[in-house]
């Protein structure tokens, strides 16, 4: 009868002791979250007050009166506009009419060549060196 009664007592301990470790887990855990809260709270916050002072800076008026203090901009008046009879005459094409375009010719013959360098297994171009 004794040795039932010792492990009814020691199961008692056990679970006492589990139930405690269980509610000191939950409590810590509980505190846990109320920082977060208190942290998110006050992230909130901060952001809040970051969004006002940008709504502030961001304010036309504020920027049209940055702009007229620091900028040496004058308005455009309609006397700044030539007529296109006084442009220049137009420079002289160097590349016959018809002909392919010189410099697109180019472009794509670098394109192709760096094309088929990336390809593995390629066969190298004239004049390249392995």
């Amino acid at each position: 009868m004794r040795i039932i009664h010792l492990l009814v007592i020691g199961m008692l301990v056990f679970a006492a002791s589990y139930v405690y470790r269980i509610k000191m887990e939950s409590t810590s855990r509980t505190e846990r979250v109320l920082r977060l809260n208190a942290e998110i709270r006050e992230q909130r916050d901060a952001i809040a007050a970051l969004r006002a002072e940008w709504a502030k800076l961001d304010a036309p008026l504020r920027l049209q009166g940055l702009a007229d203090r620091h900028l040496p901009l004058k308005p455009l008046v309609a006397t700044q506009y030539d007529q296109l009879k006084n442009l220049p005459e137009r420079p002289p094409s160097f590349a016959r009419p018809g002909a392919p375009d010189p410099i697109g010719a180019m472009i794509n013959t670098i394109e192709a060549a760096a094309d088929a360098s990336t390809v593995t297994g390629s066969v190298p171009a004239p004049g390249d060196q392995q």
